[in-house]
């Protein structure tokens, strides 16, 4: 089996522990390990966090060559491109994979952000995909990283957004655009009328299918 490793930039160790339960789904196709970055910031949430963590997610990725595939484990993708430029093994960012799975699943996704600061982001990059057609709308849930991992509100937040990009916008899929969610994907998914798309998930399935 593969050997996969699953990079949370930030230091927020209950992110990587929501990512080990949304991944255990994985464990007779590959074998993932999550790490959590303890030097990064708690949650990645500004231009300059995601600055920050570049040289770190490289220096991680140097550090662990025993893996067969590596993912970048935060929506804003930071460092995707230099590790892909500097690292001759597949390299998976969540916001790519995600969107990607939604357009394999037709018709246009809508995706759950943070805030509006990060759709302005996830937007640009979309851009640069060439997916904008595909974009139904990107909600903001008006939460922070730390919120959408632990807070037991972030559940009825995301159902009532997500149901919002369906009946109002006519998404066919819907993204979470944080890893901070990852915990609450299943439950979400079993009462939303639309596939739920988890961007972890999706990284990790591209990187077993990955020569």
């Amino acid at each position: 089996m593969r050997r996969i490793l699953v990079i949370n930039p930030n230091s927020n160790e209950s992110v990587t522990d929501g990512l080990r339960k949304s991944l255990l789904r994985f464990a007779d196709r590959a074998i993932i390990d999550c790490c959590t970055q303890s030097d990064g910031p708690f949650g990645i949430e500004t231009d300059q966090h995601i600055a920050s963590v570049i040289p770190q997610i490289i220096a991680r990725i140097e550090a662990s060559p025993d893996f067969d595939a590596y993912i970048i484990a935060c929506y804003s993708d930071p460092g995707l491109a230099e590790c892909r430029r500097e690292f001759d093994k597949p390299v998976f960012g969540m916001q790519q994979s995600a969107v990607e799975t939604a357009v394999s699943i037709g018709g246009q996704f809508g995706v759950l952000a943070l805030s509006d600061r990060s759709i302005a982001r996830h937007v640009s990059y979309i851009r640069q995909l060439g997916f904008t057609d595909r974009l139904a709308a990107e909600l903001p849930l008006n939460i922070s990283v730390d919120e959408a991992a632990n807070d037991a509100g972030t559940f009825d937040k995301v159902m009532l957004a997500g149901n919002k990009l369906v009946s109002e916008f006519g998404a066919s899929s819907i993204i979470l655009g944080c890893a901070g969610m990852a915990a609450i994907k299943d439950a979400v998914e079993s009462k939303m009328p639309v596939p739920v798309i988890e961007p972890a998930q999706a990284a990790v399935e591209l990187a077993i299918r990955s020569n």
